[in-house]
């Protein structure tokens, strides 16, 4: 059986003697979409960063496609893309020039057509793509973010809030092209505090609280019982 695209094995990060992240074990298979559910300071957070190599861990272990993070951290880089709450772009870079610039930090370098065909995958049409970044809306940058990705093609997609802030139509958008690149076999892990997304996307939901991962539910579990009230009940246990 092959190693799963992204590993945490009783990974711990304390902050003195603040616990941020507490023996977490968790698997994220490739084309499997994995999302974390829990308030602000729940680990969620720490989770993608310990997987990104932003922070070391006190101790276990972040593995990505087998390797640890730790111990091989720019091969590990080179198998990730991460799209924060709010993507950084070059705002007086235009769509495709910023698609180009941090393709050719991955080390790729694409003629102008194709990076104007991996935006339009991602659902931004060439109109936009050749407009400066700072006319474009939270949605349109996600969407920037997600081609950036694409072109880089990245075994394994960290997100954290990605679709906090869009409006409805925006965030089903984003929901459909992570669902298209779990299908093309990236394993995603996301952040969220939004119930229905994880629903509608999610593989598995896992639930955390004060550093702690406190239950995962399937899709088949998840079509079976209410996840709200989950949810609830695991905030007040």
């Amino acid at each position: 059986m092959s190693a799963p695209m992204l590993e945490a094995v009783q990974l711990t990060k304390a902050y003195g003697a603040q616990v941020a992240l507490a023996g977490l074990d968790l698997q994220v298979a490739a084309g499997e979409i994995v999302c974390l559910l829990g308030a602000n300071g729940a680990g969620k957070t720490t989770t993608i960063n310990l997987f990104l190599g932003f922070t070391p861990p006190t101790s276990g272990e972040a593995r990505v496609n087998g390797r640890a993070v730790t111990e091989h951290p720019l091969e590990t880089k080179r198998w990730l893309a991460y799209i924060p709450e709010q993507v950084a772009l070059y705002r007086n870079f235009t769509g495709v020039e910023n698609l180009a610039y941090f393709s050719e930090l991955a080390g790729r370098r694409y003629a102008k057509r194709e990076l104007l065909a991996w935006l339009s995958k991602a659902g931004l049409p060439d109109e936009a793509a050749q407009r400066h970044v700072a006319t474009y809306s939270k949605g349109m940058r996600q969407k920037v973010g997600i081609a950036i990705a694409m072109a880089k093609e990245a075994k394994a997609l960290l997100l954290d809030e990605p679709t906090s802030g869009l409006d409805p139509q925006a965030a089903n958008e984003f929901s459909q092209l992570l669902t298209s690149l779990a299908a093309q076999g990236v394993a995603v892990l996301m952040t969220t505090h939004d119930l229905f997304q994880a629903r509608q996307v999610a593989t598995r939901i896992g639930i955390m609280r004060q550093g702690r991962l406190l239950t995962t539910l399937t899709s088949a579990e998840l079509g079976q019982r209410d996840l709200e009230a989950v949810y609830l009940e695991q905030m007040q246990n």
